[in-house]
C-alpha cells in the first residue's frame, strides 16, 4: 500500500492530505488536526489542578483516623513518633541498613583519619558536592591526608558513588537519614563532624 503524508503547515489551521490513488482510490482525505482552542480555564492550569487537589483530598479523607495497623494503610505512620525502620518489611516497614543517609568519615585502627586524599570519592561525584585539600601526611604510611574534608548535604544526592570510589572504605553512607539545620552553613559538614558522626554510627553499621 502506498501513502503519501503531506503535512501542510503554515500558521494555522494544520491538516494532513492523505492521497491514496496508488489503492485505486482518486479521493484525496483531508484529516484536520487543529488544536482546539483553549478555554480560559485551561490557561491557568484551573481543571488540572482541580484534579489535583481531589485526589489529595480522597488520600487525606481516606487515611483518616488510621493507625497504620491494617494491610489497607501500611504506609500510614504517625512519624516522628513511629518510622519505617521499626516495622516489619510485611507491614510497610524498611530495612535501616539499606538506608542512605547522612556521611562518616572512618578512622583506622589508631583512630585516625582513614582518608589518604586521593580525590576518588570527589572527582565520581555527580553532584560536586565534596571539597578536600590534601597536606603531606604526618604518618609514615601514608603520602597525604585531608587537613580539609567537606560535603555539602544540601548539594549532595546520596547515590553512594563517593562510597564506592573510595580504594580504602574511607567514606561511608550510614544508615541516618534525619538531617537537621537551619542555614546552608550548617548542612555544610566538615572533617571533625565527619569524624563525630561515625564515632556515633559504628555500632549501627560496622566497617
Amino acid at each position: 500500500m502506498h501513502k503519501t503524508v503531506v503535512l501542510l503547515l503554515w500558521a494555522r489551521p494544520v491538516a494532513i492530505a492523505y492521497n491514496q490513488r496508488a489503492m485505486g482510490n482518486s479521493k484525496d482525505y483531508i484529516v484536520d488536526v487543529t488544536p482546539k482552542p483553549l478555554a480560559a480555564a485551561d490557561y491557568f492550569f484551573i481543571p488540572a489542578v482541580l484534579r489535583g487537589l481531589g485526589t489529595t483530598l480522597r488520600h487525606c479523607l481516606g487515611n483518616m483516623g488510621r493507625d497504620g495497623s491494617n494491610k489497607k494503610n501500611i504506609w500510614v505512620v504517625q512519624y516522628p513518633e513511629q518510622k519505617r525502620d521499626d516495622r516489619d518489611g510485611l507491614e510497610g516497614g524498611q530495612e535501616r541498613s539499606v538506608f542512605r543517609g547522612v556521611h562518616r568519615l572512618n578512622r583506622d585502627a589508631e583512630g585516625r583519619v582513614k582518608c589518604v586524599a586521593c580525590f576518588m570519592c570527589s572527582t565520581a561525584c555527580p553532584a560536586n558536592c565534596i571539597d578536600i585539600v590534601a597536606d603531606e601526611a604526618p604518618w609514615d604510611d601514608r603520602e597525604k591526608y585531608p587537613v580539609k574534608f567537606e560535603i555539602d548535604e544540601l548539594k549532595c544526592i546520596f547515590c553512594g558513588m563517593c562510597e564506592d570510589a573510595c580504594p580504602i572504605d574511607a567514606i561511608e553512607l550510614t544508615p541516618r537519614y534525619e538531617i537537621v539545620g537551619t542555614s546552608r552553613k550548617e548542612m555544610i559538614f566538615d572533617k571533625e563532624q565527619l569524624l563525630t558522626i561515625y564515632d556515633k554510627t559504628i555500632d549501627d553499621k560496622p566497617m
